[in-house]
């Protein structure tokens, strides 16, 4: 399993290569070729082209949840790919917003995505095989002690009606490697050890060999976080607790979360960016 970082919110100085808020991750498996996410734009795509990795290939897509940063590079992907589909999880469409200190500010796909590109989408439904050793996964456990800790994203249901995103709309990628399974979650919104716990749940003696997305753990708070530094100790402890030996994570983890995972997790700990290749 090879995996190539398209996009992140960081990119080393010297390779020329776009960053900016958002993730895009190209992975070859088994002999397919698929994409997950594609970004807040097209240049994603650039970045693509600069590593040699041919977009047209790509055989399906998969968008990890409805936000922009994930889904509105979609645009670029579907005018130079006209054959994959991209499975989305019901609730995708939805009217997603994060609560800014001016007011809500819309932050879900763009909405001429959906009209414009409605033939393309695939909605999953419970764990859904995509190929030999690939799977789409639902979150499905709950547990408030390893809850996501933002509190600041919202649904809008009505006119002026904002609840608290329960994040239905967001799925994992689970892909079987050499060492055991790998699971991609692009901002494990409902908790990544929930998320974790949830998937040993759907794949009873199999292994989790390694995470890979954001952990959602960047905040406004002075720390830089928006969960105190015991729940990160928490999360990476009971990480190691289920199996998981590596940690690939970056975009909305944020630098300060990512050095208190490190400190705790050690060298199986690692910063995603643009350009890296990973291999399981």
């Amino acid at each position: 399993m090879k995996v190539t970082v398209l996009m992140e919110n960081t990119a080393p100085e010297s390779c020329g290569l776009a960053a900016e808020h958002g993730l895009s991750l190209y992975i070859e498996h088994r002999g397919h070729r698929l994409l997950l996410d594609a970004g807040s734009s097209g240049r994603f795509a650039d970045n693509a082209r600069q590593l040699g990795v041919d977009l047209s290939a790509v055989e399906a897509a998969v968008l990890s949840h409805g936000h922009y940063d994930h889904g509105d590079g979609l645009r670029r992907f579907f005018s130079l790919n006209g054959r994959a589909p991209v499975y989305i999880r019901p609730g995708a469409e939805g009217a997603y917003f994060g609560m800014d200190p001016e007011g809500p500010r819309y932050i879900g796909v763009h909405r001429d995505i959906w009209a414009d590109f409605r033939s393309r989408f695939v909605e999953a439904e419970g764990v859904c095989p995509l190929m030999e050793g690939a799977w789409l996964v639902p979150g499905t456990v709950r547990d408030p002690a390893f809850a996501g800790q933002a509190a600041d994203l919202l649904f809008k249901r009505g006119e002026d009606d904002f609840i608290p995103d329960d994040y239905r709309h967001e799925q994992s990628l689970v892909l079987e490697g050499e060492a055991g399974l790998v699971v991609f979650n692009s901002c494990s919104h409902g908790g990544i050890v929930n998320i974790v716990r949830g998937v040993l749940e759907q794949f009873t003696g199999k292994g989790v060999f390694a995470v890979v997305g954001g952990f959602h753990m960047f905040g406004r708070l002075d720390s830089g976080m928006n969960c105190t530094p015991e729940y990160v100790y928490r999360v990476a402890d009971a990480l190691k607790e289920l199996g998981v030996k590596e940690i690939h994570t970056g975009h909305c983890t944020g630098e300060a979360a990512f050095a208190l995972l490190r400190e705790r997790s050690g060298p199986g700990c690692h910063a995603l960016s643009a350009g890296q290749v990973l291999r399981f």
